[in-house]
């Protein structure tokens, strides 16, 4: 241990002096207000439609999705969707909750369910992809590999810094959405009920197990299905970036491997097996709101397996092709 601590705390100033670690933080300071400000005009809109009549507006929305399931140009997977969200507002509807109450606490529960699947993977991808690639390209590998330490302890030390700023990127990333859109929609809202235990079974919804929470829990539970799904993102940008020379082309295959995925998510209904994909599997806050899987049969402890296999694996192979190949050729 005391031989790892210094070289972690040398990867953690080599990972701070890196540029694209405050392009993260630029990315997310000018998108958030972007977003905030959208979802301001929209509310706004809503608000003279309906005359600030929360439950009016939901209702609208109920009837305008129970038309589009009789409409030929719906696609079926599109009226599962559908069906389902129209099962769960309505749920809502019944208990007197808006789920969508204007405030920045529900714009960060929202922003962040929706960035889960790529936007944050992305952010994640950034510094992960080059972490050993990078230093091949520079050649200060070969320095990093001639000093009397194990292989396996650099790699190690790599591994815990990337987990450590893993962290502050989401952490940073639920602060910054809630301070830009707290002062536009207000910083109250973490006492508001969110209702979660929907179990969607073919396009039926299951209302058995529901039960409300507050909203903080709820953004608790969240955060923490979102560092899991952007550690093994960080960790498989890792295993690449081992694997390949070069840092391009690094990135190259991991932002291939996530755009699939959420191509993937939306037309692989039908292929089974490609929910043993990694990326398939991403969206684990889907399950705590009751969304519809992307592919029957999928739930949040199977979401939850294939992702730590798939970090597992890429470990090892990371640690054994490290500790093996002849990296400084």
């Amino acid at each position: 241990m005391s031989k790892i601590m210094p070289l972690i705390r040398n990867e953690t100033i080599k990972m701070v002096k890196k540029k694209r670690l405050y392009i993260i933080f630029i990315v997310l300071a000018v998108l958030v207000p972007m977003f905030t400000y959208a979802q301001m005009k929209s509310a706004e809109n809503n608000r003279d439609k309906f005359g600030g009549d929360w439950r009016l507006e939901l209702q609208q929305a109920i009837t305008d999705n129970q038309n589009s399931l009789g409409s030929d140009r719906v696609p079926e997977e599109y009226k599962k969707y559908r069906t389902v969200y129209i099962q769960q507002m309505q749920y809502y509807l019944e208990n007197d909750v808006n789920p969508e109450e204007p405030n920045g606490v529900t714009f960060t529960r929202e922003f962040m369910n929706n960035a889960v699947g790529l936007f944050i993977p992305l952010l994640i991808m950034a510094i992960a992809s080059d972490l050993v690639s990078g230093e091949r390209t520079t050649g200060t590998i070969k320095m990093l590999l001639t000093r009397p330490v194990k292989r396996w302890k650099v790699l190690f030390s790599k591994l815990v810094t990337l987990i450590m700023f893993v962290s502050i990127i989401v952490v940073s990333a639920y602060i910054i959405c809630y301070v830009i859109s707290g002062a536009v929609f207000g910083y109250k809202g973490f006492g508001m009920p969110i209702f979660t235990g929907f179990k969607v079974v073919g396009t039926d919804v299951d209302l058995s197990a529901v039960h409300a929470v507050d909203q903080w829990l709820y953004l608790l539970m969240q955060a923490g299905l979102i560092w899991f799904v952007s550690v093994i993102v960080a960790i498989l940008a890792f295993m690449v970036s081992v694997l390949v020379r070069s840092t391009a082309a690094s990135i190259v295959i991991m932002m291939a491997a996530l755009i699939a995925g959420t191509i993937l998510t939306n037309m692989a209904a039908s292929w089974q097996s490609a929910k043993y994909l990694f990326m398939v599997n991403l969206e684990l806050p889907d399950y705590l709101s009751g969304g519809l899987p992307p592919i029957e049969g999928m739930n949040l402890g199977f979401s939850l397996i294939v992702l730590s296999v798939w970090g597992i694996a890429s470990l090892i192979v990371s640690f054994l092709v490290f500790t093996k190949r002849d990296i400084l050729n």
